[in-house]
C-alpha cells in the first residue's frame, strides 16, 4: 500500500471515530436531557423524580467530560503520529540510549508516559469534580495519587520484562515471531489472572472474610445449588475510595474467590444480595468468562500476526508519520504505532462487543431467576441504579453502540417474566 493511502485512510478513520463518538455523545445528552423531567412509568412506584434527575444531571455532566477527552485524544494521537511527536522520541532517545532493547524499551515508556500525564487531569476532574458533586467520591487526593503511583511501579515490575521478551522475539525469533510472542502473551494473562486476587488487588484495596454467618451460609448453599466451589468470601474497603457499589469474582483455581463491595452488604437485603450473586454465578454457568478468554485469545493472536507482516511494511512506519531506521531496531517503534492506531479501526467494531455482553448479562440474569426469586434482583437492580445514579433513559442508539449492559427497562421487563 502506497504511504500516501494508508496516511488518508488513517486520517479518515480518526475523524469518522471522533466524529461517531461526539454524535452518539451528543445525542445521549439529549435524550436523557429530554426525559429528564418524568420518571418512567415503569419506575414511577420505586424511584423519586429528584433520583431520576439526579442520575440524568451525572449522565449528562459524564459525557460532557467525555466529549472534551475525545477531542483531546484525537489532538494527542495526530500530534504523536502524523505531526511527527514518535519521530521526535524515536530520534532523541536513540541518541541517547542506542536502537538496542534499552532504547526500544524508554521509546515505548516514554509514549505510556506522555498519553498517561495527559489522561491524569480528566481522572483527576472526574474524581473530585464529578464525583464529588454528586456524592460519590470517598478517595483522598492522596489516595488518588499513590494509586496512580502503584499503577506505574506495578506495571513496570509486571510489564518491562513482558516487554523486553516480546522484543526480543522479534528480533531473534524470525518471522513467526509473532506467534511466539503469542503464546507469551497467553501465559501472562494467566498468570496475571492468577495472582490479582492475592497479589495485585491488596495492593489498592483491604480484604477481610465475610463475617457476616448467617449471609455466609447463604451464599455457600446458592453455591452448592449451583456446583460452583471458592476458596473464600471476602468484603473489600470500596467505600475507601466510591460510594458506588458492586460484587464480582477474581482469580481460578486456588485462588477463586467471590468480592463483595462494603458499600453494596451494606444497602441490599440478604435475598437481594443472593440474587446479585446468582446473576454473577450464572456468567460462570453459561461459560460467559471462558468464551470471553477465549474470544479475547484469538483476537490477540490475529493482531499480532497483522503487526507480523506490519512491521515489515515500509508504509506502515511513514504512513504515520514516522521513517524506520535502516539500521534496524524498530520493534519498540513498530508496537507504539500499532498501539496507537489499531484502537481508531477497532472503534467500529465496538457494537459487536456490547451486543454479545448484553445478550450475556440477559443469561446470566435467566440464570439467577432459576436459583433464587427473580423479584429480588429487579429489587436490587432498582436500588443500585438509584444509588449509582444509571440513567433509566438512556438514549437507544448510544445503548446499542456503548452499553455492555441492557437499558433498566429491558432487563428488568425479562425478569419479571420470571417472577
Amino acid at each position: 500500500m502506497p504511504t500516501l493511502y494508508f496516511t488518508v485512510l488513517f486520517v479518515v478513520a480518526v475523524v469518522a471515530m471522533v466524529g461517531t463518538k461526539l454524535w452518539l455523545a451528543s445525542r445521549q445528552i439529549r435524550f436523557v436531557a429530554g426525559h429528564r423531567d418524568q420518571v418512567p412509568s415503569q419506575f414511577s412506584g420505586t424511584i423519586a423524580l429528584t433520583a431520576h434527575q439526579r442520575a440524568a444531571d451525572y449522565t449528562i455532566e459524564r459525557t460532557r467530560l467525555t466529549m472534551i477527552e475525545v477531542v483531546v485524544g484525537a489532538a494527542v494521537l495526530i500530534g504523536l503520529t502524523l505531526l511527527g511527536g514518535v519521530q521526535a522520541l524515536d530520534l532523541a532517545i536513540s541518541d541517547w540510549f542506542g536502537r538496542g532493547y534499552v532504547g526500544q524499551i524508554a521509546l515505548v515508556a516514554a509514549v505510556i508516559a506522555i498519553t498517561g500525564l495527559l489522561d491524569l487531569p480528566f481522572e483527576y476532574y472526574r474524581q473530585f469534580v464529578v464525583e464529588q458533586r454528586f456524592g460519590f467520591n470517598r478517595m483522598s487526593k492522596s489516595i488518588f495519587f499513590t494509586d496512580r503511583i502503584k499503577g506505574v511501579l506495578l506495571g513496570v515490575v509486571l510489564g518491562l520484562p513482558l516487554l523486553f521478551v516480546v522484543l526480543w522475539l522479534m528480533d531473534q525469533a524470525g518471522n513467526l515471531w509473532w506467534l511466539w510472542a503469542w503464546f507469551v502473551w497467553v501465559g501472562f494473562q494467566l498468570l496475571v489472572q492468577f495472582i490479582f486476587p492475592t497479589f495485585i488487588a491488596p495492593l489498592f484495596n483491604k480484604f477481610e472474610p465475610l463475617k457476616d454467618e448467617a449471609l455466609a451460609g447463604r451464599i455457600e448453599a446458592l453455591m452448592k445449588r449451583c456446583g460452583f466451589a471458592v476458596r473464600g468470601l471476602f468484603v473489600m474497603d470500596g467505600s475507601r475510595r466510591s460510594a458506588h457499589g458492586n460484587a464480582y469474582f477474581s482469580g481460578f483455581g486456588a485462588t477463586k474467590r467471590i468480592v463483595f463491595f462494603d458499600t453494596l452488604l451494606a444497602r441490599l437485603s440478604g435475598n437481594e444480595i443472593e440474587a446479585v450473586l446468582a446473576h454473577e454465578l450464572g456468567h460462570f454457568k453459561r461459560r460467559h468468562i471462558l468464551k470471553g478468554m477465549l474470544v479475547a485469545f484469538a483476537i490477540s493472536l490475529v493482531m499480532l500476526a497483522l503487526l507480523g507482516w506490519l512491521v515489515q511494511q515500509v508504509w506502515f512506519f511513514e504512513g504515520l508519520g514516522v521513517r524506520p531506521s535502516l539500521l534496524g531496531g524498530n520493534g519498540g517503534l513498530a508496537l507504539v504505532l500499532f498501539l496507537l492506531a489499531l484502537p481508531v479501526f477497532l472503534f467500529f467494531v465496538t457494537p459487536l462487543g456490547s451486543l454479545t455482553s448484553r445478550k450475556h448479562e440477559f443469561e446470566a440474569d435467566a440464570f439467577a431467576a432459576t436459583q433464587t426469586d427473580a423479584q429480588d434482583l429487579v429489587n436490587a437492580l432498582v436500588k443500585l441504579y438509584e444509588d449509582n445514579a444509571s440513567t433509566l433513559t438512556p438514549d437507544p442508539l448510544y445503548t446499542a453502540f456503548y452499553y455492555s449492559h441492557p437499558p433498566a427497562s429491558q432487563r428488568i421487563d425479562r425478569l419479571l417474566r420470571h417472577a
